[in-house]
Order: structure tokens, then C-alpha cells, then sequence
């Protein structure tokens, strides 16, 4: 077995000091008694509490979870579709130009999306709001989904589907009672990551957002323009648990699923 050296030890804690220490400051000074989030005052949970009495955030919260929730449901059918449909349907007319479809999002910077997505809305005189937004987020988010979902059923053993189908099950009914139950870690993982990216996303619902629809990165970008409180910092605090809570349940509940065939 190769030993750990000491310079793969250093090399593993700068590269996860690098990237999370940040984050602990961040959550740290969350709980500031100061109103200056570089001078230590002691620990105090009032801005937590002062999120409460903060309309503007508690509105752009509710927006955020609502378009994150409904654009990653949306774009983990969607996705899981399109993945069924390249996994499964073999080589068929225009299959080069649906699979680059299906990934240019990946690669496609936000600005560019955000813009094309704005202009189209624009020309068919679709009024921007919290749908926009959503379909925004679906439109750059199916794709992961397609990506995470075509990785698992490149592996499926098609036999089990074969053998529901030939003890009579129809092709939707094997598939539901079959092969999704086999593949819901990856269509759970897709979920996950579509609604953490709608969560994260600020550049495209800039662009494609209206009257009433400004999401909490939004709000929080805008506050941050006028300077860094505790009272931002609490609120990226909360979000950070949210996903932390949401892959944690994501994981236990993939590990606690029985294998195949048990």
C-alpha cells in the first residue's frame, strides 16, 4: 500500500483550507455582536433574529425557494427524459445536433445565456417575473440532470427491464416499477444539483427577472455593493446549512437504499 507522505498531507489541508476557510469565516462572523464584520465584539444571535423583521428578504427568500424547487422538478423530468432518450434510442436522426443541445448549457457562459434568454422573451412579449425566471433556471439546469442520469443508465443491466417486460409488463409500467426505482440515486442527485444551482444562481436571473421576482443572490448582491453587515453574513449562513442539510439527507438516503435484486 503506498504510504501518505507528508507532502500529499500538506498539500490536502491547504487545498481544503483554500476552500472552506473562507466559508467558516464567514459563518463565524455570522454571529457578531458588532456591526463590523472584521472586529470580533462576541457572540450574539441578533442578526439572526433581525432576518425576521427584513421583508425584502424574506421576499426574496420565498421567490428563491419557490423558483428553486420548481425549476429543479421541471428540469429533473426533462433531463431525465432526454438522458433515457440518448441512452436508449441508439442512433436515430439528429442525435449529434439533440446531444449538443443537451450540453452547450455546460459550457455556455452565463452572460451569453442570460442574454439570449432576455432577447427571447423580449420578442414574444413575454413579460418578465418569477416565471421567467424559472423557465431560465430549468433551461441551464436540465442539462446536469441529463448529464448525472446518462452516466447511471450507461451502467444499468437492461435484463432486469427485459425480464418485467417479458413477464408482461408494459414498457411505462417496467419502467417506473423497474428502472427508476435502480437509477433514483442519480435522478435524486440531479434534483439536488439542479436546485443548488438555482439557489447559487445570480448573472441569468438578473437578466431574465421583473417586478416582483428578485432572488435572495439578488438581494444579497445588492446589499453587499453598499458594504458587508452580519446581517448578509447570517443569511449566506442559513443558505450554506440548507444545502449542507439538503446533500447530507440526499447521501443517507442513497446509502440506506437497498441494492438491486436484495
Amino acid at each position: 500500500m503506498k504510504r501518505f507522505s507528508a507532502f500529499n498531507l500538506a498539500s490536502l489541508v491547504l487545498g481544503f483550507t483554500f476552500l472552506y476557510m473562507p466559508i467558516v469565516l464567514l459563518v463565524i462572523y455570522s454571529f457578531n455582536e458588532s456591526k463590523l464584520v472584521t472586529v470580533w465584539a462576541g457572540f450574539s444571535t441578533k442578526w439572526y433574529s433581525a432576518l425576521l423583521h427584513d421583508q425584502a428578504i424574506l421576499d426574496a427568500a420565498w421567490v428563491t425557494i419557490r423558483v428553486g424547487l420548481l425549476s429543479a422538478s421541471v428540469a429533473t423530468v426533462l433531463g431525465t427524459m432526454a438522458a433515457v432518450a440518448l441512452v436508449r434510442r441508439g442512433r436515430f436522426f439528429g442525435r449529434t445536433l439533440f446531444t449538443g443541445m443537451v450540453v452547450a448549457p455546460l459550457v455556455m457562459p452565463d452572460v451569453i445565456t442570460g442574454l439570449s434568454l432576455l432577447l427571447l422573451f423580449v420578442a414574444i412579449g413575454f413579460d418578465r417575473g418569477f416565471w421567467t425566471v424559472t423557465l431560465a433556471h430549468i433551461s441551464f439546469s436540465m442539462c446536469f440532470v441529463a448529464v448525472v442520469v446518462q452516466s447511471r443508465l450507461v451502467s444499468f443491466d437492461r435484463s432486469l427491464e427485459e425480464a418485467a417486460l417479458d413477464l408482461g409488463a408494459p414498457p411505462l409500467k417496467a419502467f417506473f416499477l423497474v428502472t427508476l426505482p435502480i437509477i433514483f440515486p442519480a435522478v435524486a442527485a440531479g434534483w439536488m444539483l439542479a436546485f443548488t444551482l438555482s439557489l447559487d444562481d445570480l448573472v441569468i436571473a438578473s437578466f431574465t427577472t421583473g417586478p416582483g421576482a428578485t432572488t435572495l443572490p439578488m438581494r444579497i448582491y445588492s446589499q453587499v455593493r453598499l458594504g458587508v453587515t452580519p446581517e448578509i453574513n447570517a443569511v449566506s449562513t442559513i443558505m450554506i446549512g440548507v444545502v449542507a442539510i439538503g446533500v447530507l439527507i440526499t447521501m443517507f438516503a442513497t446509502k440506506a437504499r437497498p441494492a438491486p435484486g436484495v
